[in-house]
């Protein structure tokens, strides 16, 4: 791993100009965007905000439930809520560390967040199993409407199983996301992107990241006519410097929950560019 391959001819390449009148369009693939000062810059259009202080974040939130659904990268978002917002306080519901599930409320602001894991396959060491929800079955109980953002993110635990099973899980929970937009199209529905991760030999061989892009291909193919919008994780992971991670360092966190909230409240926030982490 990680040794540099000799060339067997020439090292270098030469780019030619375009000719004149030649066709591009089956060029199919562009970046999702970059960053600047630290600051993500998406190209679909989105106008992304930035939303740097707690005040602003509790402001966007306000009178929101926020039902969060997936594995320990998403967990990590809800973490930054509780940890951004001094008046989002999380209750102790007595449940595991790892996978909840997790309630936080701003009472004043009529803010509620939860996070509920996903159901098996899961590699977390223990998880009770009157707690095991799947989320097709927990959007089925959701009410939803302009008041109620739904983030999901499942991914990583499914990268030693066959690919089979990935899809069958997310066209499940594309059914049910569908039937949330039927009866609530003010619904707002995030789906968090695999991204990739800081590999041993062993994970490259079993849990590698040439799998999670195609678990990342599976799941842009599956919702591709869905009402929803992608946290592009893969791309703001592989643009940004620092090093690969399972769980992403907190300014790229911090850029994807701009992402969330710009979507959320795309009058709020400044659109400032922040200093470089």
């Amino acid at each position: 791993m990680k040794t540099s391959i000799q060339a067997a001819g020439p090292s270098n390449i030469t780019i030619s100009p375009k000719v004149k009148g030649e066709n591009s369009q089956n060029i199919k693939t562009r970046p999702a965007g970059y960053y600047f000062q630290g600051v993500w810059q998406a190209l679909d259009g989105t106008r992304v905000l930035q939303f740097n202080t707690s005040m602003a974040i509790r402001q966007c939130l306000k009178g929101k439930v926020l039902h969060m659904y997936g594995d320990s990268t998403i967990r990590q978002w809800f973490e930054y809520f509780t940890e951004s917002v001094p008046g989002l306080k999380k209750f102790d519901l007595k449940s595991p560390k790892q996978t909840g599930p997790f309630l936080a409320l701003d009472y004043a602001n009529n803010i509620l967040v939860t996070f509920q894991c996903h159901g098996p396959p899961i590699r977390f060491g223990t998880m009770p199993a009157s707690q095991v929800r799947y989320i097709a079955n927990e959007l089925d109980k959701v009410v939803g409407g302009t008041n109620t953002v739904v983030v999901i993110g499942i991914w990583s635990h499914f990268s030693t199983f066959p690919i089979e099973v990935y899809i069958r899980r997310l066209l499940s929970i594309r059914r049910a996301v569908v039937h949330l937009l039927t009866r609530a199209p003010g619904t707002l529905v995030f789906i968090r992107t695999p991204n990739p991760k800081a590999l041993t030999l062993y994970e490259t061989l079993t849990n590698s990241d040439w799998y999670s892009l195609q678990c990342d291909k599976v799941l842009r193919a599956i919702f591709k006519r869905v009402n929803v919008q992608l946290v592009d994780a893969w791309e703001m992971t592989v643009a940004h410097h620092l090093p690969h991670n399972l769980h992403p360092q907190p300014p790229i966190i911090r850029n994807m929950i701009n992402v969330i909230l710009s979507h959320t409240c795309p009058t709020a926030g400044s659109s400032k560019a922040a200093t470089k982490s």
